[in-house]
């Protein structure tokens, strides 16, 4: 059964029952990552490390970009 077809029978139980229809489908996905990517820094202060992550990502980003040459003499 596809997410669809589950949503779908999901919203058709709700009605029956008479009960709140259920949100579609990737409806909080950026909220639950936010809040995901929040407690990641949370627990990295909580650790003694630095709580961001954009410096990582440009410095993997920069080396991949603009590898060095490598010494071959």
């Amino acid at each position: 059964m596809s997410i669809t077809q589950q949503h779908l029978l999901d919203l058709y139980r709700a009605q029956q029952l008479g009960e709140p229809t259920p949100p579609a489908p990737g409806t909080h996905d950026r909220r639950v990552v936010r809040e995901w990517r929040d407690e990641r820094r949370f627990r990295a202060v909580l650790a003694g490390r630095p709580a961001g992550g954009r410096q990582r990502i440009r410095y993997a980003l920069g080396r991949w970009l603009h590898p060095r040459r490598r010494f071959t003499g």
